[in-house]
C-alpha cells in the first residue's frame, strides 16, 4: 500500500533528527511541535488513537508517542495501547424521559449526543452505581504535573514526566461517592490508547477525595457499551484492568429467530454486483462505517487516519458497504471519496429492530449468503469454511478465483451469518 502523508512526514523527521539513533542511545527521544510542524501540522502527526493509526516507521520499530507538555512529545518503544475485550453481555433496556425534546435518541450522530442520551436516560447512574450523579466537567484542560512508569518493548519500564500537557475530557460525572471520567467513542475498534483514560485520571485523582472511575463508552448501532477500568497502581500507566462491562439500549432490541426466518422466506435473490466480494469479517464494523459516513463524506485517507483501519481494511470495509448498496464511491481528482447511498441513509433512520432486519435482508439477497444461512438453519450450526467454499463455487462470484481467496472470503460469509444468528438468543453460535 502507498505511504500516507503521515508516513512520509515522519520518515523525513526520523532522517533529519536521527531519531532511531537517539532512542537507541538514550531510550527515548523528545520532539517539539515546532520540529514536527516543519513537515506537517503536529496536530495531525501525533493523534494515533489506535495501533493501526501509527505511521509505518513507528510500527516497524515498535514505537509510540505521548505528549509530555503543551508543545512537546516523547517517542520510545512504549506499550501505549489496551486491547478491548468484547463481551456479548445481555443488553439492558432503559426508558427515555418523555419530556426531553432537545435530544433525539433515534438519531445519535456524535459522541457528545450519545453521552447526553446516556446521562438523561439514567444509563450512567446505573453503571457507576452512585446516587445524584450530575455532569460537572468536560472539554480541554491542563494535565498539571505528574510522573509515571510505562512498560516498553525493550524490556525494562521507562519513567516519563508530564508537565501541563493538554488533555480533553468528554464527560466528568460526580455522584455522592464517586467521580467518573468518561471517554466516549462512536467508532468500533480493537484497541484504544490508554493515555485518554490515564492522563485525566492522574489529574483528577489528585484533585478530588472521592473514588475516581475511568470509563470507556462506545455507542454504535443503537447500543451503548460501558467499560470501567481501574488503575491498580496509580503511577503505572499499564496497570489498568477491566473490572466491569455492561451494554444498554434505549430502543427495543429483542429479535426472534422467527423474525429472521420471515425475512429469509421473503427475500429475493439479486444479481451479484461487479464489486470485489467482501473481505470484512466483522459485520458490526460495516454498520459502524456507515454510521460514520452518515456524519460526513470521507476520503480513503481520512477513514484510515481517524478510525481503527489500516489501508487494506479501509478498502475491504468500504467495498463491503458498496457490495450491499449502502456506500457510494466517487473520485475527485486522485482522491477516492466515500458517501452513503440513499438506501444507506434510509436504513440508518430506521429504529433498531427494523434496521437489523433490513440489514439481514440485504445480506440474504445474495445467493451465497442465502444458501449458507439456509444450511445453518437446517443443521443448527454454521457450516465449515470448506463447506462454504463449495457453496461459493456454485454462486458465480465476481473476481474470486484462487483457493486462498475463496477461503478468506468464506471467513467473511461465516462472520456475517454469525452476526445474523447472534441477533437472537435462540441460536447457539
Amino acid at each position: 500500500m502507498s505511504d500516507t502523508k503521515n508516513d512520509i512526514a515522519w520518515k523525513q523527521l526520523f532522517e533529519k533528527y536521527k531519531i532511531l539513533e537517539r532512542i537507541k542511545e538514550h531510550g527515548a527521544y523528545e520532539i517539539t511541535s515546532e520540529q514536527i510542524n516543519e513537515f506537517r501540522e503536529a496536530r495531525l502527526m501525533t493523534k494515533f488513537d489506535h495501533r493501526n493509526n501509527l505511521p509505518k516507521i513507528f510500527k516497524k520499530h515498535k514505537l509510540s508517542i505521548l505528549p509530555v507538555s503543551r508543545g512537546s512529545y516523547i517517542i520510545s518503544q512504549f506499550e501505549t495501547y489496551q486491547d478491548i475485550e468484547e463481551k456479548e453481555t445481555e443488553i439492558v433496556r432503559v426508558p427515555f424521559p418523555s419530556y426531553i425534546e432537545s435530544l433525539d435518541y433515534e438519531n445519535i450522530t456524535s459522541e457528545a449526543t450519545a453521552l447526553s442520551c446516556a446521562y438523561v436516560s439514567g444509563i450512567i447512574a446505573d453503571f457507576v452505581e452512585d446516587e445524584e450523579v450530575v455532569p460537572t466537567v468536560s472539554g480541554r484542560m491542563s494535565s498539571e504535573a505528574f510522573n509515571f512508569n510505562i512498560n516498553t518493548f525493550a524490556g525494562s519500564p521507562f519513567q516519563v514526566g508530564v508537565t501541563n500537557a493538554q488533555i480533553e475530557i468528554d464527560g466528568g460525572f460526580e455522584g455522592l461517592e464517586t467521580f467518573s471520567l468518561i471517554e466516549a467513542k462512536n467508532s468500533l475498534s480493537d484497541d484504544f490508547i490508554i493515555r485518554q483514560l490515564y492522563y485525566p485520571y492522574r489529574l483528577w485523582n489528585g484533585r478530588v477525595s472521592k473514588k475516581v472511575k475511568s470509563i470507556f463508552m462506545i455507542y454504535s448501532n443503537g447500543i451503548f457499551t460501558f467499560c470501567e477500568y481501574e488503575f491498580r497502581e496509580p503511577e503505572n500507566y499499564n496497570s489498568l484492568i477491566l473490572i466491569k462491562q455492561k451494554r444498554y439500549s434505549i430502543e427495543e432490541t429483542e429479535i426472534s429467530l422467527k423474525d429472521i426466518s420471515e425475512v429469509f422466506n421473503r427475500t429475493k435473490i439479486v444479481q451479484e454486483p461487479e464489486i470485489p466480494f467482501p473481505q470484512a469479517d466483522s459485520f458490526k464494523r460495516v454498520i459502524n462505517l456507515c454510521e460514520l459516513l452518515n456524519e460526513s463524506d470521507l476520503t480513503r485517507d481520512e477513514i484510515t487516519a481517524n478510525y481503527d483501519f489500516d489501508p487494506r481494511q479501509t478498502n475491504y470495509y468500504t467495498d463491503a458497504g458498496r457490495y450491499l448498496g449502502l456506500i457510494d464511491k466517487r473520485r475527485e481528482g486522485r482522491e477516492a471519496i466515500f458517501s452513503l447511498t440513499d438506501e444507506g441513509r434510509r436504513l440508518l433512520r430506521l429504529k433498531y429492530k427494523p434496521r437489523q432486519l433490513k440489514l439481514v435482508e440485504l445480506i440474504l439477497s445474495h445467493r451465497v449468503f442465502n444458501e449458507t444461512f439456509k444450511l445453518s438453519l437446517k443443521r443448527g450450526e454454521i457450516p465449515t469454511i470448506d463447506e462454504i467454499v463449495q457453496i461459493m463455487k456454485r454462486c458465480d462470484l465476481y473476481n474470486v478465483g484462487s483457493k486462498s481467496t475463496f477461503r478468506r472470503r468464506a471467513s467473511t460469509i461465516s462472520g456475517w451469518i454469525k452476526w445474523i444468528l447472534e441477533l437472537t438468543k435462540n441460536f447457539n453460535t
